[in-house]
C-alpha cells in the first residue's frame, strides 16, 4: 500500500507531466486508450438523463465520452486529486461546451458525496494509484444507487506467456524512455508506472477484491491481450 508521503510523490509526478499527459497516453498505447475507453462506455451502457461520477478522471476523457451517452439532461462528475490534470479535462470539456460535465477536485478515498448518489460510476487508471483500494472500492459502492453500475478500466495481466515477456520489456525498459524524452520529466513517473501496473492485482484477483466490497454480478473483459481489463460490478 501506499503511504501518506508515496501519495504525495505520486501527485507530485502527475501534476509533472500533466501538459504531456494526453500525448503519451496515445504515444505510449499506440492510440488504443482511445479504444479501451470507448468499450469501457458501450459496457456500462449508461442511459439518457443518467447521474454518473468518474472517479480519478484526469483529463476528462471518460467523462467526456459519458456525456455524449447521458444527454443533455443527465449529468456528469468528473473528481481528480490532482488538480493541474483537472484542468486540462476542464478546458477539454468547455471547448466541447458539455454544460452537463462538471468537475471537482476529490479523493477517491472520501468521496464528498451522499449515498446512493449516482446511477454508474466510472474509473480508468486511477485504482492502481489510491493508498487504500479497498476504500476506494467501498466509497464507489456507496455513492452508487441500489443496481447502479460500475466499470473499473485499468493495466492489468496479459494473458499468454510469451507476450507478457513482450510487453514487460516494453514496460520496464522502453516505457519509461520515451515517456520521460517526451515530457522531460525528472521525477521519475514512468518507472514508477510499470511498476504499479506490476503490483496491482490481476484481473482474478481484482474481480474476487470487487466482490467482496458487497458488489454482484462482478465480470471483467479483458482487451489487447490482457494489457487491460475492464471490471463490471452492480451494486446490491
Amino acid at each position: 500500500m501506499l503511504t501518506h508521503d508515496k501519495e504525495k510523490s505520486v501527485q507530485k509526478m502527475f501534476t509533472s507531466i500533466a501538459g504531456y499527459y494526453d500525448l503519451n497516453n496515445s504515444l505510449l498505447s499506440f492510440g488504443l486508450h482511445h479504444q479501451w475507453k470507448k468499450k469501457t462506455l458501450n459496457l456500462l451502457a449508461p442511459s439518457n438523463e443518467d447521474r454518473i461520477l468518474d472517479v480519478g478522471a484526469g483529463t476528462a476523457d471518460l467523462s467526456i465520452l459519458a456525456a455524449g451517452r447521458v444527454g443533455k439532461k443527465g449529468t456528469v462528475i468528473a473528481t481528480d486529486l490532482n488538480e493541474p490534470m483537472l484542468v486540462l479535462g476542464k478546458k477539454k470539456i468547455a471547448a466541447r461546451k458539455l454544460a452537463q460535465v462538471s468537475c471537482m477536485l476529490a479523493n477517491a478515498e472520501c468521496l464528498p458525496f451522499p449515498d446512493q448518489s449516482f446511477d454508474a460510476v466510472l474509473t480508468g487508471f486511477c485504482m492502481r494509484n489510491v493508498t487504500d483500494l479497498n476504500r476506494a472500492l467501498q466509497e464507489i459502492h456507496r455513492v452508487l444507487k441500489p443496481g447502479g453500475k460500475m466499470a473499473c478500466l485499468d493495466f492489468s495481466t496479459p494473458v499468454f506467456p510469451p507476450f507478457r515477456k513482450f510487453y514487460d520489456f516494453y514496460s520496464f525498459s522502453l516505457l519509461p524512455k520515451i515517456g520521460a524524452w517526451v515530457s522531460k520529466d525528472k521525477t521519475g513517473i514512468y518507472d514508477y508506472l510499470p511498476d504499479s501496473i506490476r503490483k496491482f492485482p490481476n484481473q482474478d484477483a481484482l474481480r474476487k477484491q470487487i466482490e467482496a466490497i458487497g458488489f454482484k454480478d462482478v465480470s471483467y473483459q479483458n482487451l489487447s491481450g490482457g494489457i487491460v481489463a475492464i471490471h463490471i460490478g452492480t451494486r446490491n
